[in-house]
Formats: structure tokens, sequence, C-alpha cells
């Protein structure tokens, strides 16, 4: 029950992180999304550093990890649990694996935002 709790908080403060730099660094529609490319560029980077201390330490069950890279990184964002997946792919050396994993999720996610969109289109969107 403890490990949950605190993959719920540190998913709300990720969460509330990723919505305040999109209020921080104000985009248009028609300008390059700063906030989100940079938000999933930090998580990464907090995923990756937590990644090798918890393997280092044999501590992937620690609440340090369970707050920190399963609950902020995984409220920040998505992408850096997508990024790590595909290292260990690499890693492994299953590169088949890593490629059509990278090409499903970058083109099949495209897709799926487009479709849900041309389905649930709202007026004047």
């Amino acid at each position: 029950m403890k490990a949950i709790l605190f993959v719920f908080l540190g998913g709300g403060l990720g969460s509330l992180v990723r919505f305040l730099s999109s209020k921080l660094i104000p985009i248009s529609k028609a300008v390059f999304p700063w906030p989100t490319l940079i938000v999933n560029l930090m998580g990464c980077l907090l995923i990756g550093i937590l990644f090798s201390w918890a393997l280092k330490n044999n501590l992937f069950r620690s609440d340090l990890y369970l707050f920190v890279a399963v609950g902020f990184c995984g409220g920040l964002t998505t992408f850096s649990t997508f990024s790590l997946e595909g290292i260990e792919f690499l890693k492994t050396g299953n590169y088949s694996a890593f490629i059509s994993y990278t090409l499903l999720s970058i083109i099949g996610g495209l897709v799926m935002v487009a479709l849900g969109f041309s389905l649930f289109r709202f007026p004047n969107s």
C-alpha cells in the first residue's frame, strides 16, 4: 500500500510540473511546442539517472525510485518510459524490437491522435 501512495503522490507532482511548465513557457499553436519538448527531455534525463542509480544499488523497489521514476516521471511524461524501454532493447541487442517499437509508437501515436481528433471533432476545432 505504501508503494501505491508513493507512485500516486509522485505522479500528481509530475503532472503538476508538466502543467506549470506550459504556463511558464507560453506558446501559440503556430509555434514549436517547447514546453512539451523540454518536459519530455527532462523526464528522459531524470529517468535515465534514476534507472542507473537503482540498477547500481539494486533499489528498484525503494520508496525514492517509486516516487520519482515511476510516479514523478510517469506523471511528467510517458515519453521518458518509452525512451527507457527503447534503450533496454538496444542494450540487449534486440534492434528489430527497438525499430518496431519506436516506429509503431511514434507513427501509431500520431495516427491515433489524428483518428481521435477526427472522430470527436469539436465545432471550431
